[in-house]
């Protein structure tokens, strides 16, 4: 589903223009972002699911085109786990 699916599908459901739920959905995405970008940063919705920020630690790998070892730097990173009534209903 694209965002201009689910736009419409919003709209549709809430009984909003399409223009409203685009604002809607752009609310969100931003507050979730900004709650991540906090230092202990998670987002939790009860029955769908929970987002949250995760540190990912420095390793080495390799270039799968010329076999080189590269080094691959920390950063954080977005984890989601599924909560019960969406894990059921899937």
């Amino acid at each position: 589903m694209t965002k201009k699916e689910l736009v419409a599908k919003m709209a549709k459901d809430a009984d909003l223009t399409k223009v409203a739920a685009g604002k809607a959905l752009d609310s969100f995405t931003s507050s979730v972002t900004a709650a991540l970008k906090k230092k202990d940063g998670k987002v939790t919705l009860v029955g769908f699911g929970t987002f949250s920020k995760v540190r990912r630690k420095a390793r080495k790998g390799r270039n799968p085109q010329t076999g080189d070892k590269i080094k691959i730097k920390a950063r954080n990173a977005v984890k989601f786990k599924a909560g019960k009534k969406l894990k059921e209903s899937v």
